[in-house]
């Protein structure tokens, strides 16, 4: 009985902590200019913004389509990275090149 209660418990503490470890950010675009809101939607994904950086959880989508979906919204970047890590020059000018 006690096994089966430490299992159980250990179980819910696991899955409770599952969303929270799904919704870590994964891309971060710092823009250029004012971030003027405190969250945008690119396609499906959800970016929050705060003290001039915009993160996102991991989508389905390339990082460079990441990069050219968020820099419509907000404008160019002076960075950019995915999974830890960051766009080079090229990369970023390629990306910028989106922006509206």
């Amino acid at each position: 009985m006690i096994r089966t209660t430490s299992f159980i418990a250990a179980a819910l503490t696991v899955f409770a902590a599952a969303p929270v470890l799904a919704q870590s950010p994964y891309y971060a675009a710092s823009p250029s200019g004012e971030i003027k809101k405190a969250s945008i939607i690119t396609r499906n994904t959800l970016w929050k913004c705060s003290k001039g950086t915009c993160t996102a959880a991991k989508s389905n989508d390339r990082p460079n389509v990441m990069c050219e979906l968020v820099v419509q919204r907000v404008g160019a970047l002076q960075a950019f990275s995915a999974g830890g890590t960051a766009f080079d020059a090229e990369a970023l000018a390629r990306c910028n090149a989106r922006a509206r």
